[in-house]
């Protein structure tokens, strides 16, 4: 009994054969691999060890300890700069799907040289980056009187995410189907209900993106949050790390440094694991698109 479809003699044969050039492809994916991975077992290896232990960090899983994340849990108040991490990227990221997708929407849409300036316009601010003007941004927002608390970086952040962001829903915008809105148009659907329940729903997978690429990086940024937060108990996570690098009087602590690593990371993985599907979905929804 036939339990499935007979492969050819060929097509066995093309899966057995490995000629040069395919045995150095995936030689080349293999070291690429281990480059990528090595540095993150030797991470995770020496989290694992007691704080005293400085035996060389290439003798991998040498000790089993929870010792150097329990002393980074508590050095850093890890649950307080956990909830003013989660809270300044979710609402930047929230503040830059919204702002950009209003923004990228006329640019797609309307034929102009207005549109087309504006669209440069954004473009333009992924030239010259931030932290070359942060003195200026800084006496500017002292000047206004804006305090610097958690939310201070989110301006900071929203403002360098707009460029990237309209530049990928606008590129994402010219692919929506105008009779889609013609014909929620002849419905009666204003424009405000258009956008909101007809083109934003279709711009899932550049969302997703959005999401992602901003996400991550206003979750490891530690440099607006450590310029613009003057309290501690206000500091993210990135920040709170810094204490472990130590200086010259006060070595670094590497293995409670490589804890607080990956307590730091723990949150992004079990949203991804938790989203994985979500995500996966919106990127080939994106790639069968474009």
């Amino acid at each position: 009994m036939a339990f499935g479809k007979k492969k050819e003699p060929r097509e066995v044969d093309g899966y057995m054969k490995l000629t040069p050039k395919s045995f150095l492809i995936y030689l080349a994916i293999i070291v690429f691999c281990i480059i990528v991975i090595a540095p993150l077992v030797i991470v995770f290896s020496s989290s694992l060890r007691s704080p005293g232990n400085q035996a060389s960090p290439l003798l991998l899983f040498s000790e089993f300890t929870l010792a150097s994340y329990k002393q980074a849990f508590t050095n850093m108040n890890y649950p307080m700069e956990l909830v003013n991490s989660v809270l300044t990227t979710a609402g930047s990221v929230l503040c830059v799907v919204i702002f950009a997708t209003m923004a990228a929407y006329p640019i797609g849409r309307i034929k102009t040289k207005t549109a087309k300036f504006l669209y440069y316009f954004f473009i333009s601010g992924l030239i010259i980056p931030s932290q070359m003007v942060i003195v200026p941004i800084a006496q500017t927002l002292n000047r206004l009187g804006i305090p610097n608390t958690r939310f201070t970086p989110m301006i900071m952040f929203i403002t360098c995410s707009l460029p990237f962001s309209v530049f990928l829903f606008a590129g994402f915008m010219k692919g929506v189907p105008v009779e889609i809105e013609e014909s929620a148009y002849i419905d009666g659907a204003s424009l405000p209900k258009r956008f909101a329940s007809v083109v934003f729903p279709l711009l899932q997978p550049a969302i997703v993106s959005c999401v992602i690429t901003q996400g991550l990086w206003i979750w490891n940024d530690y440099f607006y949050p450590m310029v613009f937060i003057s309290k501690k108990a206000q500091y993210s996570l990135p920040v709170g790390m810094l204490q472990f690098l130590g200086d010259k009087e006060n070595p670094a602590q590497w293995n409670i440094l490589f804890a607080a690593c990956v307590l730091c990371a723990l949150p992004l993985i079990i949203v991804f694991l938790a989203l994985q599907k979500q995500f996966v979905n919106g990127i080939a929804a994106g790639a069968v698109k474009g």
